[in-house]
């Protein structure tokens, strides 16, 4: 390919790129986004689940192995950890997002109370509040005038502005289920050889190597998954991620190593 293809595939790509944002900047569809509400995005909730379920699982498998224990222990180690450990982290989830809820819906009724109280007051905070934004003069008066003008206007700036949350947040049923998914789907993933050999006992000579390359390949897929997302190359994502689990991994092997030592004396 030469410099002149390069080129046009780059002009031709930037001009579609132009177009999806001018009609996507029209002032209906500027309008429909803004009335759908902010789009919650529960990448996070995935990517914690998902990462956490690989590494804690791994962590058993690699542990027991290395305490040259059977595969029968592993597996049943291995699942009491994937469930257990799966819900807790799904029902951490759900009340640390629910808790987010309710200190959202506090901050709503003081600031509604302040307001009824001492409305001169928090007027002069909208006033000191958009006065470091730049506004002065009348133009400040009359953002002031504006936004206190209708109460519900009002609160919703002084929850952004002066406690620095959002209006709106992630669902805690949705993000719980995120989680909970994504740590028992991928945190599976160690122990499927392990479960493999259990029903074929011939069939696998190590299951234990055939787990680390699939879980390292998981690693890496989580946190190329990740980059994809986020402004950073996936590939450097995917290695981060299996850097942080192998390290997880190796820990535990290490203990599993002590602990077979010492059952032994």
């Amino acid at each position: 390919m030469d410099l002149v293809d390069v080129a046009t595939r780059h002009v031709r790509r930037n001009r579609v790129l132009l177009a999806d944002l001018e009609a996507a900047h029209t002032p209906s569809a500027i309008r429909a986004r803004l009335e759908s509400g902010p789009h919650q995005n529960y990448l996070r909730d995935f990517v914690y689940g998902a990462i956490d379920g690989t590494v804690t699982t791994f962590a058993v498998v690699s542990g027991v192995a290395a305490a040259g224990l059977s595969s029968s222990v592993v597996i049943v180690l291995g699942l009491a950890n994937l469930v257990g450990d799966g819900f807790s982290m799904a029902a951490g989830n759900f009340l640390g997002t629910r808790a987010d809820e309710q200190l959202r819906d506090w901050v709503r009724r003081i600031e509604e109370q302040h307001i009824a109280l001492h409305p001169d007051g928090e007027k002069e905070e909208i006033r000191q509040i958009f006065k470091d934004k730049g506004f002065s003069g009348e133009n400040l008066e009359s953002a002031v005038d504006t936004i206190t003008a209708d109460n519900r206007r009002w609160v919703d700036t002084m929850i952004r502005e002066e406690h620095g949350m959002t209006l709106d947040g992630p669902s805690p049923w949705r993000a719980a289920s995120v989680t909970f998914a994504a740590f028992m789907g991928l945190g599976m993933i160690p122990l499927v050889t392990f479960l493999y050999c259990h029903f074929f006992p011939n069939g696998l000579a190590n299951p234990y190597a055939w787990s680390t390359a699939f879980t390292g390949m998981a690693f890496f897929g989580i946190g190329a998954l990740k980059g994809r997302f986020v402004t950073e190359p996936w590939y450097r994502s995917g290695l981060k991620t299996l850097a942080v689990g192998s390290t997880a991994a190796s820990l535990a092997y290490l203990v599993g190593l002590l602990l077979k030592r010492l059952l032994v004396v």
